[in-house]
């Protein structure tokens, strides 16, 4: 019943699995575009079908969803990823520890970082890259200047 139906109406068949795998892109949040490109590609094959250009046969239409997906996707991948923006988002360091001032107690170098306790977990101390300096000695006041995890990167104050 339901399958003869199906089988008599292609072109509707392939229209509808376009518009769920649009609505299935959307609402599982996928970058991959598989759903996208896949719709789409159901979409056309079910327009041609409809326009009396292919012939409806599960064949014809595999055949069509498939090619037509793959020329949709070669066709959108490039403007699809400028949309993106090419770079990666900068480093967000902010964070309320930002200012936290501490006495070092261990020597720390550029090359051999310290630690320290801070609220019941271990950090490791870092020196920052614009700290001007390549050491600190033991007993020596530092600020963090930016917070990673587990990691504080100090500058001495």
């Amino acid at each position: 019943m339901i399958v003869d139906y199906i089988n008599a109406h292609q072109s509707e068949f392939w229209i509808l699995a376009g518009f769920v795998l649009l609505v299935l892109e959307v609402v599982t949040g996928l970058t991959t575009g598989i759903f996208l490109f896949a719709g789409l590609g159901a979409l056309v094959s079910g327009l041609l079908m409809q326009a009396g250009l292919l012939a409806e046969t599960w064949t014809v239409g595999i055949a069509s969803v498939g090619i037509s997906s793959g020329i949709i996707a070669a066709l959108l991948w490039r403007p699809l990823q400028k949309l993106q923006g090419g770079r990666a988002p900068e480093k967000d360091n902010s964070s309320d520890l930002v200012g936290y001032e501490f006495v070092v107690e261990q020597d720390v170098t550029t090359l051999v970082p310290g630690k320290t306790r801070y609220s019941g977990v271990d950090w490791r101390v870092e020196i920052h890259k614009n700290a001007g300096v390549d050491s600190v000695t033991a007993g020596q006041r530092v600020a963090v200047v930016s917070v990673d995890v587990g990691v504080f990167r100090v500058k001495p104050i």
